[in-house]
């Protein structure tokens, strides 16, 4: 996915700043989308993000991470644990967003935990909610969509509906951590996980570790 290329008042060619949509909904592991909400803020190539939070999400935010998800003003900053400067928060009942048009223009999604009801909806092309339209909004102007499903075990019919996904040109990232790096943390999990999806989505951060090898290392 490459970035969108424009010219400077002195010539010089700069890359505009990605618009990305970070979407979660209900699955357990809302430390995995805080982590990304902070990186993606950090990021400067990185100029706007659409927050996106389903009903069930706002209440694993609220039990997991101890969140007040009363005033939705509020929450981006909560969720990153700092001042957001590029977030913008969004209801997942706001089908008439930005987002949920082809027309308006962003360079990838995330839905980080994404749960296997949402799966399913982006798998079959349901859209009732302002998430599930912007994924298959995605899906029809082929931009990046990323699914990071967090289940288990899977089912015959999650299986079908990660390859009916798939299939449509979803990228389909199970929440799996690696350990190759001799994590000594939950965050360091966390981390690594996160710079791996960022990656995928044209983002790469210099905190990921990279695999150079049993003699490298």
């Amino acid at each position: 996915m490459a970035p969108k290329s424009i010219q400077s008042a002195s010539g010089s060619t700069m890359h505009a700043a990605k618009s990305i949509v970070l979407a979660v909904t209900g699955a357990s592991g809302a430390i995995f989308a805080r982590r990304t909400l902070q990186m993606l803020e950090a990021d400067e190539r990185v100029g706007k993000i659409h927050l996106v939070i389903s009903g069930s999400g706002l209440k694993v935010l609220r039990d997991e991470l101890r969140m007040d998800v009363a005033r939705s003003a509020a929450i981006p900053g909560q969720l990153a644990e700092r001042a957001t400067r590029k977030t913008a928060y969004l209801l997942d009942s706001d089908v008439g967003a930005a987002i949920a048009s082809g027309s308006y223009r962003v360079d990838g999604m995330l839905v980080i935990p994404c749960t296997t009801g949402c799966l399913a909806q982006v798998a079959n092309g349901i859209s009732s909610t302002l998430i599930e339209r912007a994924a298959d909004v995605c899906l029809k102007e082929g931009r990046k969509l990323i699914l990071a499903i967090r289940d288990t075990p899977f089912s015959r019919v999650h299986l079908e509906n990660m390859l009916k996904a798939q299939q449509a040109g979803a990228d389909i990232f199970p929440i799996i951590p690696a350990y190759y790096h001799a994590p000594q943390t939950i965050d360091d999990l966390v981390t690594q996980f996160c710079c791996r999806v960022l990656a995928h989505l044209g983002l790469e951060q210099a905190a990921q570790f990279r695999w150079q090898g049993e003699t490298a290392r």
